[in-house]
């Protein structure tokens, strides 16, 4: 699809995940955020956190398995400061150049409106949803301190496993993930914030206070989750992914071994969103298939550019079938043949020449042929006014107002 974005830190977002399975929801409202305020200073309330995170990493440390290596350093942050934290990491991790590659595909497949703002919006909905993160640049810790700390103790739980991932897996290894394959990199974030989410939920069930004291916190009014409820679905699934899948997953290898085989996975990664929809392919190692993609540039002619070169995966090609078949069950099965990807994003001199070029490679014939006719129908349900242009078997074109579109399948 295009290139994801590197989501540090977005605990609150996780609680929000967890909760949802149980079609719970968790609000901050504002007279909480104004309770939280009036109750404490800000001194009072770092010492408060600095308390709470050394109890909560001692537990933590204890039911994740993964013995404490140095202390945590804690405190807390308003929500501009919050703010520029997710500004600068968000700058370190993407250039512009980046970021506009991310945007243009999106909309060229349609998954954003046309005049939908990339990254104001990312920023925006990270400010809202964050109330906490672990940043492994400096090794610390810190809350939002417009929130109730009580009910934001698994949010602390969640942060501080990945505190101690990061002392016993270096987190600094996942934040420059090698340029080109966003399906492994989503893969392994899965992995992160999955192990971090069953860790909150284990953290959470082990007294029936906490569960209390969380949904007080949640109170009965509306949840302040405006940006996350207009965020497009096609990049709300995608955020939602490593914490809600990756969480699944991380079940499936704590059944069979436990926290070791979890732990052990951080030296045997995932390689695919594949792996972790599947997960007996991750146990079988089923490695994607490499793929390699002709640059056409030359081709396009003069001014044309590539800015983009990537892997859609399964989870983006269902993503971007699914926009407009409307049938998870349909479009699931559609993607679940998937063997291995690439696509590449050129730009024209000419404001708003987009062209997208897509190989890839399937289990077998069948699946191959399930795609390309899903594929097909996605197409003609997003342009009304497409007509076929040609229909042979294996290959189809598809024509419309706007462009032109072509499918091939071989082999």
């Amino acid at each position: 699809m295009s290139k994801q974005i590197r989501l540090q830190a977005a605990a609150f977002l996780a609680v929000i995940l967890i909760l949802a399975a149980a079609n719970l929801r968790v609000p901050v409202t504002r007279a909480q955020a104004q309770s939280a305020a009036a109750m404490s200073t800000r001194e009072a309330r770092n010492a408060a956190v600095v308390e709470a995170t050394t109890d909560i990493l001692k537990e933590t440390s204890e039911l994740r398995e993964l013995p404490i290596l140095r202390p945590v350093k804690s405190g807390t942050q308003s929500r501009d400061e919050i703010q520029r934290f997710l500004i600068k990491n968000m700058d370190e991790d993407s250039t512009p150049a980046q970021l506009h590659a991310s945007e243009v595909a999106l909309k060229k497949l349609g998954l954003i409106p046309a005049d939908f703002q990339f990254r104001p919006f990312i920023i925006s909905l990270l400010t809202e949803q964050v109330a906490g993160y672990y940043d492994p640049k400096r090794q610390e810790f810190f809350l939002a301190d417009w929130i109730d700390l009580d009910g934001q103790k698994p949010v602390m739980a969640h942060e501080l496993t990945h505190a101690l991932q990061d002392q016993h897996f270096n987190l600094r290894l996942f934040e420059k993930w090698p340029k080109g394959d966003s399906d492994a990199e989503l893969a392994a974030h899965a992995l992160v914030e999955g192990d971090a989410t069953l860790a909150m939920a284990v953290y959470v069930s082990r007294s029936p206070l906490r569960i209390l004291s969380l949904m007080k916190s949640m109170g009965s009014s509306q949840s302040a989750s405006e940006e996350l409820d207009r965020a497009p679905r096609a990049l709300r699934e995608s955020l939602m992914f490593p914490y809600r899948e990756g969480m699944q997953w991380v079940q499936q290898l704590y059944k069979r071994e436990g926290w070791p085989l979890v732990s052990k996975a951080y030296k045997e990664l995932p390689q695919s969103t594949e792996q972790i929809l599947h997960p007996e392919k991750y146990f079988a190692r089923e490695a994607p298939i490499k793929v390699t993609l002709p640059d056409i540039a030359s081709t396009l002619g003069s001014g044309w550019k590539r800015i983009d070169m990537d892997v859609n995966g399964e989870w983006s090609y269902y993503l971007i079938l699914d926009e407009y078949l409307k049938s998870a069950q349909e479009s699931k099965r559609a993607a679940a043949g998937w063997g291995g990807d690439r696509y590449s994003v050129y730009e024209g001199a000419k404001p708003g020449s987009i062209v997208i070029t897509q190989l890839s490679a399937w289990d077998t014939p069948n699946d191959a042929m399930e795609f390309f006719d899903a594929y097909a129908k996605r197409t003609e349900r997003r342009y009304h006014d497409a007509t076929p242009a040609s229909n042979l078997y294996t290959n189809f074109s598809t024509k419309w107002q706007e462009g032109r579109a072509w499918r091939t399948s071989e082999g």
